[in-house]
C-alpha cells in the first residue's frame, strides 16, 4: 500500500486521542496551563461528568489577542525558548506543559472558546474552536483584571466511538475531583475551587507556602487524620531532595490509594514509589497493608525527562537508584525520629468501642490528640539510663511462674517516679496478665505487654545482626540458579549488596547464577526460589527486599517466641522497666505487622465518656 499524508484533521484528533483520554485529562492539561500562566486562583466547573461542559478560570497573566490564534495551533507553544545556539532542550524542562498539543487536541474533538484579558491589557478578546475549525479573535468581556477563561462543550462529540468508552457520569467526575487534588496537592500556594452539575465539590483556599501550609493543604485533602499523624519528611542527597509527609505506621490503609509522589512539582505515577515505601515499611507492616504519603522531589530539571509519556504522567530519572535511596533512607530515618509515637486513631477507635451505660444523652467522645511527640536525643539517653537502673526486665522472658489464669486488674507496687516524669506513665495494673494499666500526665495508656516486648527483642536483634553482620552457612553443593540474561545480570550485579545480608552468589555463565552460601539464619532454604524471588523484586522495584524480608520474617519468628507472652503476670518494676524500654527504643509504638501496642486516652476524653464534659 501507498504511503500517504494524512489530513491536518485527523492528525490532531489522532493527538487528542493521546493527550485527552477522558475528561479529566482535558482538565489536567487547562489546569496545568494555568499554573504555567502564574495563576494563584483557579476555578473549575464540570457538567456531566464533563463530557457536556467544562470551564477552567484562573487569574494568570492571560494571552494577548494576537496570541489567541497560536494558542490553538499545533506544536505553538511559549513553554519552550531557544538557548543561545537557537536550539530546543527537551531535557532541561521547567514547565508543567511544552509540547503545544493540549488546547488545539481539545478543540479538534471539542467545541473549545478561550477568553482571555492579558495582564496590562484594557481589553479582552475571545476565539473559538470547534471540531478543528479555527474562528476568528473577537472582543470580548472578561470578569477579572487579567487572566484566561476555557471553556469545553460536548467532549469527544466529533469523535463518537469515543464517547462509547467513557464511563458513568459519577464515574467522570470523580476522576475530575481526583485530578484537581492531585494538582491542588502539588501546589498548596494556589487556591482552587471545583463545581459538579453546579454543586461546590471542592474548596480550597490558598495556603502559605512550607511545610505547615503544605501539611494543611494534604490535610484538608487527604483528611485531618492523616495530618494528625504524618510525619515530617525532609532530606537532601547530591542536589536532589525530598520533601513531604509520610504516616506513622499504625496509620495505615488497605490499599496503595493514599501514596502520592511529585516532581519538581508535577503529580506523577511512578513504581519506583510503591518498591522504595515496601522498603522503608517492610519492618512496620504487613503485606497486605499499606503507608500513605505524599513525597515531592526536587531536582535539576536535567536530572529528570518528563517527555516519556503522552500525557505526562511517568518520568524518567536519570539516577533512578540516588532518588530510590534517598526515599527509602528519609523515610527510615523519620521512622526512627518518632520513637515509640502511634498514630491518634488507635485511640479515637478505641474510644469508639465504649458505650455508656444508661442510655445517657452525652455525645459521642472526640478525641484531643494521642501519641507522643518524638524525643530529643538527650531524653533518649536519659531513657536508656533509666531502663539499665531498673532490674527485672531482661530476664523476665526467662522467668518461669506458674499460670494463674486471667485476672481482673491488680492494682501494682506504688511506682518510684512520678508519671508526670516519662510519656508512657507509671504503671498502675495488670489486667488478665496481658495489658499494662499506666498513668500519664493527663491520660491513661494501656500496653499490650507480648506485642511492645516483641518489637523490644525484634529491635535489639535487627541491631545485634547490623553490628555482628548476617552469619553464612555453606552449601555442601553449590547450587546453579538458571535464570533469564537480564534477571541474572541485575542479581550478579548486586552481589555485594546481597553478601552483606549473607547470601554469597558468582555468575556462572550467561542467564545463570551459582549460589555457594545463605544466610544461616534461614536454615533449610529453597535458594533457587530465593534467587528468582530476589531477580523478580529487581525487575520490579529495583531492590533486593525479597531477602532482607526473609530475614526479618526470621527474626520477627524468634523475638515474638523470646518475649514476654501474653497470661505472664509481672511485678511493677517489670512493667515499669518495659515502659522505660518503649520510650528508649525507636519503632516500639507498634509491632512487627504495624499494629499499635499501646493505646493512650486522654483525661478529657474519659470525661466525655461520662458526662462531666
Amino acid at each position: 500500500m501507498p504511503i500517504r499524508r494524512l489530513p491536518p484533521e485527523l492528525i490532531n484528533r489522532i493527538a487528542a486521542g493521546e493527550v485527552v483520554e477522558r475528561p479529566a485529562s482535558a482538565v489536567k492539561e487547562l489546569v496545568e496551563n494555568a499554573l504555567d500562566a502564574g495563576a494563584s486562583e483557579i476555578q473549575v466547573q464540570a457538567d456531566g461528568g464533563g463530557l457536556t461542559r467544562i470551564l477552567v478560570a484562573d487569574d494568570g497573566q492571560g494571552l494577548a489577542a494576537d496570541q489567541l490564534p497560536l494558542a490553538v495551533e499545533r506544536h505553538a507553544t511559549s513553554k519552550l525558548n531557544p538557548g543561545d545556539d537557537g536550539e530546543y532542550d527537551l531535557l532541561r524542562i521547567a514547565t508543567m506543559g511544552f509540547r503545544g498539543e493540549a488546547l488545539p487536541s481539545i478543540g479538534s474533538v471539542a467545541r473549545l472558546s478561550i477568553t482571555s484579558r492579558a495582564k496590562g491589557f484594557a481589553d479582552a478578546y475571545a476565539i473559538f474552536v470547534e471540531g478543528g475549525a479555527v474562528g476568528q479573535v473577537t472582543p470580548a468581556g472578561f470578569p477579572g483584571p487579567h487572566g484566561a477563561r476555557v471553556e469545553v462543550r460536548d467532549l469527544f462529540y466529533a469523535t463518537p466511538a469515543r464517547l462509547k468508552f467513557m464511563k458513568s457520569e459519577r464515574s467522570e467526575s470523580q476522576a475530575i475531583t481526583e485530578e484537581l487534588k492531585r494538582q491542588a496537592m502539588a501546589h498548596e500556594a494556589v487556591g482552587f475551587a471545583l463545581d459538579l452539575d453546579g454543586r461546590r465539590a471542592l474548596r480550597l483556599p490558598a495556603e502559605a507556602p512550607g511545610d505547615e501550609g503544605r501539611l494543611a493543604r494534604l490535610g484538608a485533602v487527604m483528611g485531618r487524620e492523616f495530618s494528625d499523624n504524618a510525619l515530617l519528611i525532609d532530606h537532601e542527597r547530591e542536589g536532589v531532595r525530598l520533601s513531604g509527609y509520610a504516616g506513622l505506621p499504625t496509620y495505615n490503609r488497605g490499599n496503595a490509594a493514599h501514596q502520592y509522589l511529585f516532581v519538581n512539582g508535577r503529580p506523577v505515577r511512578d513504581r519506583l514509589l510503591q518498591g522504595a515505601l515496601r522498603g522503608a515499611y517492610a519492618d512496620f507492616l504487613a503485606r497486605d497493608r499499606h503507608p500513605a504519603c505524599a513525597l515531592y522531589i526536587e531536582l535539576d530539571a536535567g536530572l529528570v525527562d518528563v517527555n516519556v509519556h503522552p500525557a505526562k504522567a511517568e518520568v524518567r530519572f536519570r539516577d533512578p537508584g540516588l532518588v530510590r535511596g534517598l526515599i527509602v533512607s528519609g523515610l527510615r530515618h523519620s521512622l526512627a525520629a518518632a520513637g515509640h509515637r502511634a498514630s491518634t486513631t488507635v485511640a479515637q477507635a478505641a474510644l469508639g468501642g465504649f458505650r455508656p451505660q444508661g442510655g445517657l444523652p452525652y455525645p459521642a467522645p472526640r478525641p484531643s490528640g494521642g501519641g507522643f511527640s518524638a524525643w530529643s536525643a538527650g531524653g533518649w539517653q536519659a531513657a536508656a539510663a533509666a531502663v539499665q537502673a531498673i532490674p527485672g526486665l531482661s530476664d523476665v522472658s526467662a522467668r518461669a511462674e506458674p499460670d494463674d489464669g486471667p485476672g481482673v486488674a491488680e492494682p501494682a507496687a506504688p511506682p518510684a517516679f512520678d508519671p508526670v516524669d516519662h510519656p508512657l506513665g507509671a504503671a498502675r495494673a495488670q489486667v488478665h496478665e496481658t495489658y499494662i494499666v499506666a498513668q500519664t500526665r493527663d491520660g491513661v495508656v494501656i500496653v499490650d505487654q507480648h506485642a511492645a516486648h516483641e518489637r523490644l527483642v525484634y529491635e535489639r536483634m535487627k541491631t545485634e545482626m547490623a553490628d555482628g553482620g548476617v552469619t553464612r552457612q555453606a552449601l555442601l553443593l553449590p547450587e546453579v540458579v538458571e535464570l533469564d540474561p537480564a534477571e541474572a545480570e541485575r542479581v550478579v550485579a548486586r552481589a555485594d549488596e546481597l553478601a552483606a545480608l549473607g547470601l554469597m552468589i558468582e555468575p556462572f555463565g550467561p542467564g545463570a547464577v551459582l549460589v555457594r552460601e545463605v544466610p544461616a539464619l534461614l536454615g533449610e532454604t529453597d535458594a533457587a526460589g530465593l534467587i528468582r524471588d530476589i531477580a523478580d523484586d529487581l525487575a520490579e522495584n529495583g531492590q533486593a527486599l525479597a531477602l532482607k524480608e526473609r530475614l526479618e520474617d526470621v527474626c520477627s519468628t524468634m523475638a515474638c517466641h523470646g518475649s514476654v507472652r501474653a497470661g505472664r503476670r509481672l511485678t511493677a518494676p517489670e512493667m515499669n522497666a518495659l515502659l522505660r524500654q518503649m520510650e528508649a527504643t525507636p519503632h516500639s509504638g507498634q509491632c512487627n505487622h504495624g499494629r499499635p501496642t499501646y493505646v493512650e486516652l486522654k483525661l478529657a476524653d474519659i470525661e466525655r465518656l461520662f458526662g462531666r464534659r
